[in-house]
């Protein structure tokens, strides 16, 4: 399973890969994730959905500050033993973090959903000053950058591309998300948070240890070591 990129970027995979990243950045539910869940039952699928639209620009400020943190660190790290290392240190980062997710519990200082309707535009840009307040995405980034060694120095056009694609991956989640709410509406309950959200950890618990198992797999097939 190896996950760093050649020198000549395959840009269908860079793309899938942003689509991905997109997705573990969105799925967890906190507290936009309820307040997206909130809105998708009391006032309707389409402001559940721009809620997670507003979610998803506050994201790419964030992947984009991190990105450009961590050109640096890949200028650095130019060599598959360096990368190698960095790899192992975001899969034991999602680790942390799914078991994290796994643990928590997503209704707790959640963000209450006023019972005013308003407009489609104050439903995304509230989500999106939601989503700001917490800096704490930064290290899911951090760790699924260096994982999927995302970050690429001097190729701003690939990156650009990379970024689009965690928009749209981000987007692809909350567009399914509010569909499943909105199918399921007079059966879903805090309880089905809950679900989600032990589910979402799961699944990145999952991810996180074949990541790191595929990656440690791959230190016997470096001519560095």
């Amino acid at each position: 399973m190896n996950l760093a990129f050649p020198i000549e970027i395959n840009i269908l995979d860079f793309i899938f890969k942003g689509i991905v990243i997109g997705v573990l950045a969105s799925a967890p539910m906190g507290p936009v994730g309820i307040l997206c869940i909130q809105r998708t039952l009391n006032k309707g699928r389409w402001y559940g959905f721009v809620t997670g639209v507003g979610a998803a620009f506050s994201d790419i400020v964030y992947a984009l500050f991190t990105g450009l943190g961590m050109s640096f660190v890949m200028d650095f790290v130019s060599n598959s033993e360096n990368k190698f290392y960095l790899q192992i240190f975001g899969s034991l980062m999602l680790l942390v973090f799914g078991i994290y997710c796994f643990k928590s519990d997503p209704m707790k200082n959640m963000h209450k959903s006023s019972n005013k309707q308003g407009t489609l535009m104050h439903n995304g840009i509230t989500a999106f000053l939601v989503t700001l307040s917490n800096p704490l995405i930064v290290f899911l980034f951090m760790a699924t950058f260096a994982q999927f060694a995302f970050v690429v120095p001097d190729m701003p056009v690939e990156m650009g591309v990379g970024y689009l694609s965690i928009v749209f991956g981000a987007l692809l989640w909350w567009f399914g998300l509010t569909w499943l709410v909105d199918k399921i509406r007079n059966k879903f309950d805090t309880n089905g948070i809950v679900i989600i959200n032990k589910v979402i950890g799961s699944v990145v618990i999952i991810f996180s240890i074949i990541a790191l198992f595929g990656t440690i797999f791959n230190l016997y097939h470096l001519p560095e070591f």
